[in-house]
């Protein structure tokens, strides 16, 4: 959904940090600071349900190595009881516009890997396109109306019909 340039820069083997298993997130955060683990970071689960994770200020569809996606969003952790967990996590990407029942898919990609995880989104985007003119909208306190136009949005995600970051 973001600006076409942003895919067109994006190369072989620019994607994020693939994250199949507990041994990749290990390996991965023993090699983050503790500096770069108070931030939140740039998430993506690709279509094989692969977590992906980038620097928080990645664009999406660079840690998806310009791939389409289940879920993205940001995603931050924390220490419970000597073990890594996810504290934060949401749909915030402008460039996939993910439906929030994209969770799923994010949660399998989290239970796969062994992470802890609350129970869905700890922060929800609702994204809708609207129908009259052809805008991106974030829908903000249940208001169902396009900041660009004035016209109705629908109540359910419509962003891309045709993309699979709708939901799984």
């Amino acid at each position: 959904m973001g600006p076409i340039g942003l895919k067109a820069v994006v190369g072989p083997g620019s994607g994020g940090c693939r994250i199949g298993s507990a041994a990749d997130f290990d390996r991965w955060v023993a090699e983050r600071s503790a500096a770069e683990l108070v931030e939140p970071f740039t998430f993506v689960v690709g279509l094989d349900g692969v977590l992906r994770l980038a620097p928080r200020r990645s664009e999406h569809v660079a840690c998806a190595g310009g791939r389409s996606v289940l879920s993205a969003g940001e995603i931050g952790f924390v220490r419970v009881a000597g073990k890594w967990a996810v504290g934060e996590v949401s749909n915030q990407s402008t460039g996939y516009c993910p439906d929030v029942t994209s969770w799923s898919s994010v949660a399998r990609a989290l239970d796969g890997v062994g992470l802890g995880r609350p129970p869905g989104f700890t922060y929800e985007v609702v994204f809708r396109r609207c129908p009259g003119c052809q805008e991106h909208n974030i829908v903000r306190e249940a208001d169902f109306v396009c900041v660009f136009c004035g016209g109705d949005l629908p109540a359910v995600w419509n962003v891309d019909p045709l993309a699979e970051c709708g939901g799984s």
